[in-house]
């Protein structure tokens, strides 16, 4: 395969949302905690996320001052120094501001992943000197909007991803999904129905068929695996 194995990993609601209030209430914290330790077991070479997640989950809308920083040319940028365990945003626009090169999270599913940007040619020149001095990896896959099959090429050419878990939100999700990019999906429900008004695991998808191939109740939250066929 020319790309990574992709598995779509999320906590739903029984309806089958993603985002919303209920991932906070008492009934979805066993769920939250199993997906996290089905993270932890699934051994990736890491995960994706789009910039709406990265910025709620790790950046918190920080941004730097651009003009501090010199500007560069639109050519991917793979320093020598790679990890083999990476957080990679996808961030069309280059919008999301990191602190540091790696994530730093208490849990060990997502801690010291090493940050890698995927960029449409949209971004500052001057983002990309940011992320030069920061020893961020970024590539680019795509002049107006991110192709995900080129991004997924080049994570695995250039990054050396074998398998990656994918984690949100809806529209990343969608546009995965519709690119032929999502092999499996590993589903914890929560045991709760979300609001009207929240998102769901896949935005503007396609029809799609997938071969349930795994069941588990595990304190009253299902844990599915489905293969996509």
């Amino acid at each position: 395969m020319e790309r990574p194995y992709i598995i779509c990993h999320m906590v739903t609601s029984i309806d089958g949302k993603v985002t919303g209030n209920f991932l906070y209430q008492d009934r979805c914290q066993r769920a939250t905690e199993i997906y996290y330790e089905i993270n932890r077991r699934l051994k990736s070479n890491g995960f994706i996320c789009g910039r709406v997640t990265m910025e709620g989950s790790f950046t918190g809308g920080w941004y730097p001052e651009l003009s501090n920083y010199e500007e560069m040319p639109k050519i991917d940028y793979i320093p020598k120094e790679l990890s083999g365990f990476y957080a990679i945003a996808f961030d069309t626009h280059g919008k999301l501001g990191w602190k540091t090169a790696k994530i730093e999270d208490e849990d060990p599913g997502y801690d010291k992943a090493q940050i890698v940007e995927v960029l449409s040619e949209q971004v500052d020149g001057r983002y990309l000197g940011y992320l030069q001095k920061m020893g961020i990896p970024y590539i680019f896959a795509g002049k107006n909007d991110i192709n995900v099959g080129s991004a997924l090429k080049k994570l695995k050419k250039l990054i050396g991803t074998e398998m990656l878990l994918l984690e949100g939100g809806s529209i990343i999700n969608g546009a995965f999904l519709k690119a032929g990019a999502v092999d499996e999906l590993s589903l914890v429900v929560s045991p709760t129905i979300a609001e009207k008004d929240d998102k769901p695991l896949f935005w503007d998808s396609e029809m799609v068929d997938f071969q349930l191939v795994d069941v588990e109740n595990i304190d009253g939250v299902l844990v599915l695996k489905y293969k996509n066929v």
